[in-house]
């Protein structure tokens, strides 16, 4: 099962946020300091940091680290993976994946003032390859997400092409490099 918080960044608490700190935080200076970068963001009245901000990353780890506790102490899930607000439980059990969804989405919504995003919940088979994080993996090899590989086509023509040959490292998309090298070289030869 995949599963992602909706609006994430944008719905982080605040005062939840802070909370969580003050657990882990005894310095009232550095305290201070991280209320000050918190506060000088708002999305809506006590909610949101922003998505390009270093300290973010920080930020949103620390607070999901409070569903990865719940996940994998109290459900006792054994296969859990998260990357920022995206995470995959795996089971074989279909039925027991979806009972799952009310515990963590009522988790979420009481202790995190947040909520799954309903139209990103994909329950299915392994064999029918998961798509997390830019690449859909199968049970042998991973491939880039076609809606990843259309925007590389794209991209090329603007002449960006070393990220995306760094992304296809990671999964089995040699030929698919040869094609944007390929695709590369004819936009350069079609702008003399």
């Amino acid at each position: 099962m995949k599963c992602d918080v909706k609006k994430f960044f944008d719905s982080i608490n605040h005062q939840t946020l802070i909370d969580i700190l003050k657990q882990k935080i005894k310095d009232e200076n550095i305290l201070n300091l991280i209320q000050e970068i918190i506060f000088s963001f708002e999305m809506n009245s006590d909610k949101g940091i922003p998505l390009g901000n270093l300290t973010s990353q920080y930020f949103a780890n620390i607070y999901l680290n409070e569903l990865d506790w719940f996940v994998k102490h109290r459900l006792r899930i054994k296969y859990y993976i998260r990357y920022t607000d995206d995470f995959l439980i795996l089971n074989s059990d279909k039925n027991y994946l979806l009972g799952l969804i009310g515990s963590i989405n009522h988790f979420l919504n009481n202790r995190l003032k947040l909520n799954l995003h309903p139209d990103k919940i994909i329950v299915r088979k392994h064999n029918q390859g998961i798509d997390f994080l830019g690449y859909v993996t199968l049970p042998r090899y991973r491939v880039l997400r076609t809606k990843t590989k259309k925007r590389m086509f794209r991209k090329v023509a603007d002449k960006n092409i070393q990220s995306y040959l760094g992304i296809l490292k990671h999964c089995c998309g040699y030929k698919l490099k040869l094609n944007v090298e390929n695709h590369a070289r004819t936009s350069r030869s079609g702008d003399n």
